[in-house]
């Protein structure tokens, strides 16, 4: 920082002006403030400033087009927006416009003077560097949620390998998404692959593709996903239930930038961008043995962590309007309403299942409304397993059914429950059986064999 940059902060309330140009002439800056962008773009005919403060509602004009304005004119010259509008949509559009930063009011002062020495120490990208891409659904003000918005909006410049972690349900695909559809590689292709939905033995050949003839049934050759996924982004889900022998393919992949097909001779050259998802913790797997560390490290060059709904309940009314209003479009019918203290209800819900079990909530609610209003008396209707009361309360519903049923009724009873608590435990497992027989406490074999047995007897 030199003692005499020149600071000119553009933002119609004059509180926020104060406490900004207090805080910055403290620091050793001259600093100017405005209130309209007219003013500021009248004194820019005298001279131009080190960096700009910048609000994005304004009274004559919109920031975000002024951002835009400014970074064609003085690319090198940083740009920090401040907003208490913030969200997902303005945080990508901001980086995209050139913004250096962007941070949510309230603003912590020292994190402003340290963004600003930043910004003045190493100016941002010029225009050529900037890409620009489609909109994605996501959403929240929760500061969490704030962190992931700016993460992307960063990454938006670069090729990085980005970790993204979080609980099931939290939306990690969509992040993944949001970062190809805004980073440099938008125009080429996007590609998913859940490696705990996909059996072992399979994997490496809808990873690495096979060529004619390398296994039994391979009558053609076919090209994998990091082949499918050339000039795009490939997308690893669940990294952290792919088996060992994979995981040091994977690293060479990465290290190498090419591979062998299943079966063949000739390397294949891959350029894509690998972004890879787990809900576990990986560290965790490293320490038992169950992940290479240095696969972790070569994945984890920038993490993105997706906090679980429960983590971000300010932001349920927020989500519960927009699923609602999704809902009711996808089928025809008027939302209902909640009133407030329903959805005061819903933020005392554990939410185990996250945004996805949050959306299934709001899709259920659509399609058998209780009436235009929706009481906390109703939610009840609406409640799935995972609020349902603790395991004693369960087992004293199941005992009391015991007593007066039939005790012929008991043998279908119990595969009806056996049948839940497996389909369930695939699910939340991503289809991986080995996983849900362990979170069952039974073999893979046992699992393997009551599954089939069911669909015999359909």
């Amino acid at each position: 920082m030199t003692a005499r940059s020149w600071i000119w902060v553009v933002d119609d309330d004059a509180s926020t002006r104060w406490v900004f140009e207090k805080a910055l002439a403290k620091s050793g800056y001259d600093v100017k403030g405005f209130p309209r962008l007219n003013e500021c773009e009248e004194a820019l005919k005298h001279g131009e400033p080190s960096a700009l403060i910048l609000d994005i509602r304004l009274p004559d004009g919109d920031g975000l087009d002024f951002l835009s304005f400014w970074s064609k004119r003085f690319p090198r010259r940083p740009v920090i927006v401040v907003t208490a509008h913030a969200d997902f949509q303005n945080a990508i559009q901001a980086y995209e416009n050139g913004a250096f930063e962007y941070l949510p009011k309230p603003v912590d002062l020292r994190e402003l003077i340290a963004v600003l020495e930043r910004g003045l120490s190493h100016p941002g990208p010029d225009e050529k560097s900037r890409k620009h891409g489609p909109s994605s659904l996501l959403i929240g003000a929760a500061p969490a949620m704030q962190r992931v918005f700016r993460q992307i909006g960063r990454l938006a410049r670069s090729d990085v390998t980005v970790l993204i972690s979080g609980e099931s349900g939290t939306g990690k695909e969509l992040v993944a998404r949001a970062l190809h559809a805004h980073g440099p590689r938008t125009k080429g292709p996007f590609i998913a692959i859940n490696a705990a939905a996909i059996p072992a033995e399979l994997l490496e050949t809808e990873l690495f593709g096979h060529e004619r003839g390398a296994f039994t049934g391979a009558v053609t050759g076919r090209a994998g996903r990091f082949e499918q996924a050339q000039g795009g982004t490939l997308f690893l889900d669940e990294i952290g239930d792919m088996p060992l022998s994979l995981q040091t393919r994977l690293l060479r992949v990465i290290a190498e930038h090419e591979f062998f097909r299943v079966g063949g001779e000739k390397t294949v050259a891959t350029d894509a961008r690998l972004v890879a998802a787990t809900h576990q913790d990986l560290a965790t797997l490293v320490q038992a043995g169950r992940f290479r560390e240095d696969l972790y490290h070569r994945l984890n060059v920038v993490e993105i962590r997706l906090p679980p709904l429960r983590k971000r309940l300010d932001d349920l009314p927020l989500l519960l309007e927009h699923f609602l209003r999704e809902a009711s479009a996808e089928f025809g019918l008027p939302p209902p309403r909640l009133t407030a203290e329903a959805v005061d209800e819903l933020k005392h819900w554990p939410w185990r299942g996250n945004i996805r079990e949050l959306v299934n909530f709001c899709r259920k609610i659509v399609l058998e409304p209780p009436g235009p209003f929706v009481q906390v008396r109703d939610l009840e209707s609406f409640r799935s397993d995972s609020h349902s009361g603790n395991m004693q309360e369960w087992c004293e519903v199941l005992g009391q059914w015991c007593h007066t049923a039939s005790p012929a009724d008991y043998a279908q009873a119990l595969e009806k429950a056996e049948r839940i608590l497996i389909e369930v435990a695939l699910e939340r497992t991503g289809g991986h059986r080995q996983e849900a027989a362990r979170l069952l406490g039974m073999g893979r074999n046992t699992l393997t064999r009551k599954r089939a047995r069911w669909k015999e007897n359909q």
